[in-house]
């Protein structure tokens, strides 16, 4: 039998002796010994597994990540402030940054950004992706009025620089090409992740022209009610943005959830605090109950007297076990201890019969899966503190909150190789990332 590609000397996850054979980008056989000509690539032991898939994240935010100046790390204004100067480049140029804590000088208005950063034009993104805040060049870049309602003002009717939930107005304000999505596709190529899911709300026929065209890996997308099938990706959920701040009536959400019935789609809702959560299941209930596919973003706060209702109703958890690590020390400073227990939850989900799957929110949340699926298992913090420990669950169970299955003859030729210490600090080193049949990254070269 002639393959495309014959994987030799791997290892099931048991330790089992595998190879692989692809053909037409599916798996043609498999076993401890497949027969067979075409090039071949030598695991050296390494295991064979399923391709990664993050489940939620927001990639042209993502990719945008990359040409922004970061200030997650910074602990004052000053830190800020000496960050963004230093990496302003030349004047006149917007400037991009993300991750600001609002714990260091709340939510600042134009007239103090203007101090920050002289002679730029400035938008600063918080932590959670709900705001932009703009310096005065920043707004006067935007043009005139008439601003939409996300566009906060001042006591003159001004904008003050805070735009409350305006991604798709502000990119289409700014203008300019978007970020390019090569660089992203390759780093989780590197680290094992095979396919993704875009949940943005706003996802309609222009992003996934955008996306399909972009993205080497495989691509689920969700968005609005007019995001159309189409050649490249498959079609997700239609995205629910539930912000717990302005519901709007729950009549309006079950009107959607119908709409999003009539054509064929399930429905998907972003579900960070426990308000948000018994909205959307009233608003599921008023539209005849959810079904098979539908799904809650995030679960961040899930009370334990709702378990078995979510389970009962067939809905999916996207959860982001990786928030434990990279926000747990902030939640462990703000919250009641009692209500960290609630926190993203995972064993007891499972436990309960839920089925969970998880995302990263990239770039809200550190992209690389293998930190969600050490923090599902240990639930530490960045600092070594524990959240809500009977949560964690064992390897095999993290791992397949990012897999579709195990690989099985004739299913989609989208494997990872890799080495997974037994350290359980450590995290996996991904060797080799096929997806659709071809290899598309490889940590070592093999002869054939």
């Amino acid at each position: 039998m002639r393959f495309d590609l014959l994987i030799r000397n791997a290892r099931d996850t048991r330790g089992k002796a595998l190879s692989i054979g692809i053909r037409d980008g599916r798996i043609a056989a498999m076993g401890t010994a497949v027969e067979g000509s075409g090039p071949e690539f030598d695991a050296n032991g390494r295991t064979a597994g399923a391709g990664l898939h993050d489940h939620h994240l927001h990639l042209l935010a993502t990719a945008a990540r990359l040409d922004s100046v970061n200030l997650a790390a910074c602990r004052s204004e000053d830190d800020a402030i000496t960050r963004l100067r230093a990496k302003a480049g030349k004047p006149g140029r917007w400037v991009r940054a993300i991750g600001y804590d609002e714990r260091i000088a709340g939510l600042p208005d134009r007239l103090r950004l203007d101090a920050w950063l002289p002679g730029h034009p400035l938008r600063v993104q918080d932590r959670t992706g709900g705001y932009w805040l703009l310096n005065s060049e920043g707004i006067t870049r935007l043009g005139g009025p008439p601003f939409p309602p996300c566009v906060e003002r001042d006591a003159e009717g001004q904008p003050n620089g805070r735009i409350r939930r305006g991604d798709v107005w502000l990119r289409e304000r700014i203008g300019g090409a978007p970020p390019s999505l090569a660089a992203l596709g390759a780093s989780l190529a590197r680290r094992g992740v095979t396919g993704v899911t875009d949940a943005g709300a706003s996802n309609g026929p222009a992003e996934a022209v955008l996306l399909a065209s972009a993205m080497p890996q495989q691509l689920v997308l969700m968005g609005t009610e007019e995001l159309p099938a189409g050649d490249g990706y498959a079609l997700g959920p239609v995205k629910l943005l539930l912000d717990e701040n302005d519901l709007p009536p729950v009549e309006t959400v079950a009107a959607r959830i119908a709409a999003a019935r009539a054509l064929g789609r399930n429905v998907a809702a972003h579900c960070v605090t426990l308000g948000e959560l018994l909205f959307y299941l009233e608003a599921l209930s008023q539209a005849g109950g959810a079904r098979a596919g539908d799904r809650i973003e995030h679960g961040g706060v899930i009370a334990e007297s709702l378990i078995g209702d979510i389970a009962a109703a067939g809905l999916t958890v996207v959860t982001q076990a990786n928030f434990i690590h990279d926000r747990g020390d902030r939640y462990r400073a703000r919250m009641d201890r009692n209500e960290l227990g609630d926190l993203y939850r995972l064993g007891s989900l499972l436990r309960g019969g839920v089925r969970v799957r998880g995302g990263s929110d990239a770039p809200y949340g550190e992209p690389d899966p293998w930190i969600a699926i050490r923090a599902a298992t240990d639930r530490r913090t960045r600092e070594g503190a524990m959240i809500g420990g009977t949560e964690a669950v064992g390897r095999a169970e993290a791992l397949a909150l990012y897999q579709a299955g195990p690989l099985a003859v004739g299913g989609a030729a989208d494997l990872i190789l890799y080495d997974w210490p037994d350290d359980p600090g450590a995290l996996a080193a991904v060797d080799l990332t096929v997806i659709g049949g071809a290899i598309v990254w490889q940590a070592w070269s093999a002869e054939p």
